[in-house]
């Protein structure tokens, strides 16, 4: 029987061997990974493919021929390796020195939580990440062969691209709202009896980062309904405020699968779904919100030894977890540093001296909500191919994956939603009464970490253990308007007020930003609104704050002491704007209002809760104290302008400016510059713009669908070389806004049309241009 059986098994394990080849073949070439991808004016992307790891391996290439080395530059960043091909000295983009960043990212991107990460992706975010990293490479071989861009330097710390290298990026946007402000806090910390025998930590920025999170990563937006809209339509005003250089700078695009996808927007750098944009059902965008995403316990330390802490009366150890970071010195050889994290089972132990202190008595742990988000990926997915409004707000309520930030929306039939729905930890206004230290303020919420009642609740809707569910999160769908400027929920649409929630997700008593008292302005009554009337709100470049004390101001002027006239001559001849025209008045108001701005009882009207929408207004200049602080703010403005070597009839254009020397409107958000523009010095008499304004899109829907104007304000490139460096940057310059090619039949119209097909089994793409 065996003897017979075996010519036979020797057949039947040939026919297996040939099919299990075949399907392998089958498996092979379906996965082989191809994208066609159009270019039209500005040279924007528009990336075809039939599966979701074409159009991931569309996307890589695309963004690497356009910004192969800011990718490379973040993927050395967020893998911690900064310090060994640069050293420890210098600095990242956002100027935190390489040593701590390496550190903080060691920590945060350990080989557990990144595969756990990856792992929890359902299929079609894989396929999307593995042909990103695809894609990028076969840019970067093709890219090595021509020569790096001058932006990779030497290029040794320039290599391929993993799955893995994409999923620390995106741990990296979520740690954003919350850890990542304290970096040199988390990295810093040390016992107190080891105090001494560590090097000093620069905690002095740290705190300031974190006031400046918003500032430079805030935005506005407006959705209008079918009741307010000329055409009776959804209308969408995005105009997210985030930096011009890079891990958060935008890149605009176009995704296609045919029969399942069709979406335009702009994108962060290493992700391969579309974070603000529009489909043929619906637009989005979004704004950084007002709810914590993070809180502080304070630990009580066991008085024998501060590296323990006390929990329920129970003595328990600080974990101890040593990072490694390979270090080049100045002769080029390799070393090793290494620092020790503690963590309590709250999260890391953080320190700021004279804030967070870690002394005999207390120590401070840090728990960050959005460290367990393994959902972000899946839902700006589901988000790009939501069909309807209501699609769009299950999958952000059944998700819960949406990190810190509003969420503002409009479908073709006009109904406009607003959601302040991010991941925020459960902590309600009962445990927070029980459990946080009011000693605090408002800014931090600290909470008792001796004991575990004082643990974030869980619920069992919510999508993770410990944050809110959606049915406790801000909702409101209106048909005349809703907006955000970076507030807090309540005034979406002040006829609706959104109020009564845990001050961890929105409070009543804060004034609203003067951001947005322009909005409400400009958006109530009852006249309808067009593309026209939302574009210039963002392009009219109002200071709004000028209209509230800039008569007081010029009152005071008159009976003024003659070693301020140039500064109230100037503020006479001031045009009220932050344009390219606006004359040194502009500069000089910036300086008198951030000096009183540490006065509130400047005020002539008081911020009263009850009236958010009109107050504090009015400066009360006919009182004495305040008459003298206006006088010594002005006076150290003339010093701060000379100072700077602003000259007293300098345009604005002449003084705030992009990276080649393109002129930028806009101002400061904190003067209620709806075109919000953070810029720092750069040289004698010249600021240089490094966040503000990034992709402006207004999208209107009409019987031929989605009509989307806007621009990429920095442009599509970081390279100088690149003709698409600063294009769209000198169109945004003139305020022309270009039209935003979505149909097949805008992008074979667009003038600057042209078509590659790239795929994993070609060397070099096959091109073609023209119709």
């Amino acid at each position: 029987m065996n003897t017979l059986s075996r010519p036979m098994t020797g057949l039947c394990l040939a026919a297996a061997l040939v099919a299990c080849s075949l399907a392998a073949q089958a498996r092979d070439s379906a996965a082989v990974a191809t994208a066609e991808i159009r270019r039209t004016s500005f040279g924007v992307p528009h990336i075809v493919a039939k599966d979701e790891r074409g159009l991931g391996y569309g996307i890589g290439y695309a963004y690497a021929q356009d910004n192969l080395c800011l990718l490379a530059n973040e993927v050395l960043t967020v893998n911690g390796e900064r310090s060994r091909f640069l050293g420890a000295q210098g600095k990242t983009v956002e100027q935190r020195n390489n040593l701590d960043s390496d550190l903080f990212f060691t920590w945060l991107n350990t080989p557990t939580a990144v595969s756990g990460f990856l792992k929890a992706q359902p299929t079609r975010v894989r396929d999307l990440l593995d042909g990103y990293a695809s894609g990028f490479n076969r840019a970067l071989a093709e890219r090595k062969a021509q020569g790096l861009p001058a932006e990779c330097g030497s290029g040794d710390w320039v290599r391929p691209l993993t799955s893995l290298d994409l999923v620390k990026l995106t741990r990296r946007l979520l740690a954003e709202g919350g850890a990542g402000q304290f970096v040199e806090a988390l990295v810093g910390a040390t016992p107190p009896k080891l105090a001494a025998q560590r090097p000093a930590g620069d905690f002095s920025l740290a705190l300031e980062r974190q006031e400046k999170f918003a500032m430079e990563r805030g935005s506005n937006a407006v959705a209008v309904g079918a009741e307010r809209s000329e055409n009776g339509r959804g209308l969408l005003l995005a105009n997210p405020h985030f930096p011009w250089l890079g891990g958060m700078r935008f890149y605009q695009m176009q995704l296609t699968i045919p029969g399942q996808l069709d979406v335009m927007g702009a994108a962060l750098p290493g992700l391969p779904v579309v974070n603000i944009g529009f489909n043929r059902h619906l637009a989005w965008t979004h704004t950084v919100d007002t709810s914590k995403h993070f809180t502080l316990y304070r630990l009580a330390l066991d008085p024998k030894d501060p590296t323990r802490y006390l929990l329920d009366g129970q003595s328990l150890p600080l974990a101890r977890q040593t990072l490694t970071v390979a270090v080049k010195g100045a002769d080029g050889q390799l070393s090793q540093v290494e620092r020790q994290v503690y963590s309590s089972n709250f999260g890391p132990v953080v320190q700021w001296p004279g804030k967070l202190d870690w002394d005999n008595r207390h120590a401070y742990s840090l728990r960050d909500a959005n460290l367990d988000n393994t959902r972000v990926l899946q839902q700006w997915d589901r988000i790009n191919r939501a069909d309807s409004l209501a699609g769009l707000k299950d999958s952000v309520a059944q998700l819960q994956g949406v990190p810190w930030v509003n969420t503002l929306a409009v479908d073709a039939g006009g109904q406009a939603l607003y959601l302040n729905q991010s991941v925020v930890p459960y902590v309600d206004k009962d445990l927070l009464a029980q459990c946080s230290d009011p000693a605090a303020g408002a800014r931090l919420v600290v909470l008792d970490g001796s004991r575990s009642a004082c643990q974030w609740k869980v619920d069992p809707q919510a999508a993770q253990p410990g944050i809110f569910p959606a049915r406790l999160l801000p909702s409101l769908e209106r048909r005349d308007f809703v907006q955000n400027s970076n507030d807090p929920a309540r005034m979406a649409n002040p006829a609706q007020p959104l109020t009564g929630f845990s001050p961890l997700i929105s409070r009543d008593d804060q004034p609203l930003g003067m951001r947005g008292r322009f909005a409400l302005e400009r958006l109530q009554g009852t006249a309808k609104l067009g593309v026209a009337q939302l574009q210039r709100m963002v392009l009219d470049d109002e200071v709004y704050l000028a209209s509230l004390v800039l008569p007081d101001l010029l009152g005071w002027c008159k009976t003024a002491a003659a070693d301020v006239a140039p500064v109230c001559a100037s503020l006479s001849a001031w045009n009220g704007k932050a344009d390219l025209d606006s004359g040194v008045g502009l500069v000089h108001f910036e300086h008198i209002m951030a000096a009183l701005a540490e006065h509130p009882q400047s005020w002539r009207v008081a911020f009263d809760p009850a009236d958010p929408q009109h107050t504090p207004r009015g400066l009360a200049v006919e009182q004495a104290a305040v008459s003298k602080r206006v006088h010594d703010a002005a006076l150290a403005s003339l010093q701060q302008v000379a100072k700077a070597g602003v000259q007293a009839d300098s345009r604005w254009g002449q003084i705030q400016q992009a990276a080649d020397g393109t002129p930028v409107p806009g101002g400061p958000q904190a003067l209620g510059v709806y075109n919000a523009m953070y810029s720092v010095p750069m040289g004698q008499g010249k600021r240089l713009v490094v966040s503000g304004t990034s992709y402006l899109q207004l999208v209107s829907f009409t019987d031929q669908g989605p009509q989307a104007q806007g621009l990429l304000a920095f442009s599509q490139s970081s390279e100088a070389a690149s003709v698409h460096f600063a294009d769209q940057t000198r169109a945004f310059s003139a305020k022309q806004l270009a039209p935003i090619p979505f149909t097949e039949a805008q992008i074979k119209a667009d003038p600057q049309y042209r078509q590659y097909v790239i795929s994993e089994r070609d060397k070099a793409a096959v091109a073609s241009t023209g119709h």
